[in-house]
């Protein structure tokens, strides 16, 4: 084969490839723009979102606060605030857990763990699988009559309780609609159903959703619980 036959072999063969993966390229980078979208919409960068977990009569003081790549939330819990921050970095978040005035690594162990006996985890309360990398638009959906964006989002490590995590965004807002978390061996865990939104700026945001816990193997919701915010103000500062 002469230099020029090869040449133009080589040539079609990296036009054919680059053809073939430029469709899923562009597919992955919307699904980080849509993403990019969501969290800003779930926690309101620049404000506060301050709300209440509510679950069998009972309530608990929540907050959230957004500011670049480090995330706080906090409960109140008794007579005060338990307060913990993510920072978030490429490929990476770590979990901290504010006491005392230090700042303390929060253990792998402790994210499915259930915040004041509702249904929702310290991993779920931040929010942590918006931030897991690579995701995926598996195709569209309709809920409650919206036309959303469906994105899957794979664990990248061992921490918490997911495996996989399935997210569905309105197309028009980019706010949050619906989340569905299941294990490693893939059965449904939970499932976030958002059921009210509100318009902060020009951001839609969340105003309500409830959380549902499943009965492994099946389709028998064992638990839930009411996530509700009040309309936020900005702020300067962060969380006290």
């Amino acid at each position: 084969m002469t230099k020029r036959l090869r040449f133009l072999a080589l040539s079609t063969l990296v036009i054919t490839a680059t053809t073939c993966l430029t469709p899923s390229a562009r597919a992955d980078e919307a699904a980080d723009r849509i993403l990019e979208g969501v969290r800003l919409s779930a926690t309101l960068q620049q404000s506060n979102l301050t709300g209440h977990l509510r679950k069998n009569g009972a309530r608990s003081q929540i907050a959230l606060f957004l500011r670049g790549e480090n995330i706080q939330f906090q409960y109140f819990d008794g007579k005060q605030w338990q307060k913990f921050h993510m920072r978030l970095k490429k490929d990476q978040f770590d979990l901290f857990e504010l006491k005392n005035g230090k700042t303390l690594k929060f253990p792998d162990s402790k994210l499915s763990q259930a915040v004041m006996g509702t249904d929702l985890t310290y991993e779920d309360l931040a929010f942590r699988f918006l931030y897991w990398p690579n995701a995926k638009i598996e195709g569209e959906e309709t809920i409650k009559t919206q036309k959303c964006h469906k994105i899957r989002l794979v664990n990248p490590g061992r921490g918490g309780s997911y495996g996989i995590v399935y997210i569905w965004v309105h197309q028009k807002y980019g706010a949050l609609m619906q989340v569905a978390g299941y294990n490693r061996a893939g059965q449904l865990l939970k499932r976030f159903h958002v059921t009210n939104t509100m318009k902060v700026g020009d951001v839609q945001t969340l105003e309500k959703m409830n959380v549902e816990t499943y009965k492994l193997g099946t389709e028998k919701v064992i638990g839930i619980t009411y996530m509700e915010f009040d309309k936020p103000k900005a702020v300067k500062k962060g969380l006290r």
